[in-house]
């Protein structure tokens, strides 16, 4: 009973906020994205941290205005993830730019895999399907803990006509939606990847990144591109695509996955560059390495 009366309370709530203009939904959330930096001391100070170690020549109350300005996108991207799904095709069309899927179809790729991550409204790339009706489009999640929570984002995820693959049913799931032609598979591959994760440079220090994006594009024989999202104004995005990441070497042999994934990790590091306050900062991207990872850095650097 208790589960059923949160989540008629979630839905009631979320359903409050469809209701209001995206505009006022998007300054809502900057509202609250700039309370919740804050309130929520530990979060701001993996942000500030993060930033301080990536930027050294950045100044202090520099670094605390770009964690504020971080939390103030996050809130907004957060906000507009609620009230876009299901919005009039036209109206978004106005207010999403999509770059780059032209040239990615004259490519003649049938497969796609797609490495994206934790950028401006990153969940917005979603409504790529508007342009291309005759794809199909799958992402995995982490389903949450909170069952309700997990039913009422389901319930709104199902509005974007993306299939959602939770993490746990993704290797059946993936070889079925690869059965088909005209597919493309988004990975958020940005964050921490774990202990079994490549230990690569990235934004100037090693981490664990995800071979994820270079291991589907590889089994499933898809190509592999990029697909970055940029704020460009208040609930306004431009999404770009490409560019294509090599996963052959010019004899046509398969390259390292090493080599794939500094690639991936090169463009992530471009795209947080040329807008730093556009990225997820507040995940601790940057951990001690595992066992695995601290043999693998002696190994030798990718090769392409």
């Amino acid at each position: 009973m208790f589960f059923r009366v949160v989540e008629w309370f979630l839905s009631a709530l979320l359903g409050a906020i469809r209701c209001l203009p995206l505009m006022t939904v998007a300054r809502l959330g900057r509202l609250l994205g700039g309370l919740a930096c804050r309130i929520d001391r530990r979060h701001r100070l993996v942000a500030e941290d993060n930033i301080a170690r990536s930027f050294p020549e950045m100044s202090p109350a520099e670094v605390r205005a770009l964690a504020l300005e971080n939390f103030r996108r996050v809130g907004e991207a957060y906000a507009c993830a609620i009230r876009t799904p299901g919005m009039d095709p036209k109206e978004l069309a106005d207010r999403i730019e999509f770059v780059g899927l032209a040239d990615l179809l004259q490519s003649g790729a049938d497969r796609l895999v797609v490495a994206t991550g934790h950028f401006g409204g990153f969940d917005l790339l979603a409504h790529v399907q508007g342009h291309w009706p005759d794809w199909r489009l799958a992402t995995t999640y982490r389903a949450q803990r909170f069952a309700p929570l997990n039913t009422v984002l389901q319930r709104l995820r199902s509005l974007t006509g993306v299939w959602f693959i939770e993490r746990h049913d993704a290797t059946h799931a993936v070889s079925r939606l690869f059965s088909n032609k005209k597919t493309i598979l988004a990975l958020f591959s940005d964050q921490h990847g774990g202990g079994k994760g490549l230990w690569l440079p990235f934004l100037g220090r090693h981490s664990s990144c995800s071979p994820a994006p270079g291991v589907m594009a590889l089994r499933y024989k898809a190509a592999l591109t990029m697909a970055i999202c940029y704020r460009t104004g208040l609930a306004r995005w431009r999404i770009e695509v490409g560019p294509v990441i090599p996963t052959h070497n010019e004899q046509g042999q398969e390259r390292p996955i090493e080599a794939i994934i500094q690639d991936v990790q090169i463009q992530y590091e471009i795209a947080v560059r040329r807008d730093p306050a556009n990225w997820f900062w507040v995940h601790r991207r940057w951990k001690p390495p595992s066992a695995h990872q601290r043999a693998q850095s002696q190994a030798t650097t990718p090769v392409p």
